[in-house]
Parts: C-alpha cells; sequence; structure tokens
C-alpha cells in the first residue's frame, strides 16, 4: 500500500477543501442558516418565481432533495410556495422578507470566508491561482465527460 504524504499537492487540496466547508459552515450556522440553503437563497433572490424544477436544474440537485429544503425553507419562513397564476400544476417559490436578509448574511459570510482564504496573497499570485483553478476545473469537468 501507498504511504498518503501529507505534503502533496493533493493532500493539501484536499484539506483547503475541507477547512473551507467548515469554516464556512460555522459561519453559517451563527447566521441561522443550513449550509445547503445559500445557492438556493441567491438564486430566488436574484429571479423569485422559480418553479421546483428548474431550481433543482440551476442547482444540479435532485427534485426530491429541492423538495425537502423548501420544506425546512418554508417552515422557518425563508421562502414560499404559490401556485402558478397560469399553470396551476406549477408550484413556484419565492423569497421572503426574512429570506432576504439571510441572503444578505450568507454573502457576508460568503465575502469573509473568500477574504480569509485569500489574505497575504498578491494580486499577481490571485491571477495565477485563477488560471490553476479553472484548469483543475476543466481537467475534472472532461474527466465527468469522458463517463
Amino acid at each position: 500500500m501507498k504511504k498518503l504524504d501529507k505534503d502533496s499537492l493533493y493532500f493539501i487540496f484536499l484539506e483547503i477543501l475541507r477547512l473551507h466547508y467548515y469554516r464556512t459552515h460555522v459561519l453559517l450556522e451563527e447566521v441561522g442558516i443550513y449550509p445547503g440553503q445559500p445557492p438556493m437563497l441567491f438564486i430566488l433572490n436574484e429571479e423569485g418565481g422559480q418553479s421546483q424544477r428548474a431550481l433543482a436544474e440551476r442547482m444540479q440537485i435532485k427534485p426530491s432533495t429541492i423538495t425537502v429544503m423548501l420544506k425546512r425553507m418554508e417552515k422557518e419562513g425563508i421562502v414560499e410556495r404559490r401556485k402558478d397564476e397560469m399553470d396551476q400544476r406549477i408550484t413556484r417559490v419565492y423569497i421572503t422578507e426574512k429570506g432576504r436578509k439571510l441572503c444578505n448574511e450568507a454573502f457576508k459570510v460568503m465575502d469573509k470566508v473568500r477574504d480569509e482564504c485569500f489574505a497575504n496573497i498578491t494580486a499577481e499570485e490571485k491571477i495565477i491561482l485563477r488560471r490553476l483553478f479553472i484548469q483543475i476545473r476543466d481537467n475534472l469537468s472532461n474527466a465527468l465527460e469522458e463517463v
């Protein structure tokens, strides 16, 4: 069996992912937001009245997962679901005023984590890092397409 090299680029990358995930969750929890909610809040804040199907597609998650998320968020008064006026078969999702406030808090959390991630990194280093991240993303995306 091969020994895990904790100084390897890949291990450091995994550690960054884990730390980012944990830090974001801690800060979101402090403002009363569950980890999966910010993307939905951001989408609905930008363009309310999305169908559940459209939300699932934009977030790239299963419609059943959206249903569970929406039940929790609706119970908390963050979103509301209403039947489409033109087609009663479609349920549309709207962000509430409370949801908008939480969305603003989520933006602040994301800004804080971003600032923490990239503190002490020069503008030039950020440009290089961005290019490398894009290449990593493209590599993984291409690998998925080959499957």
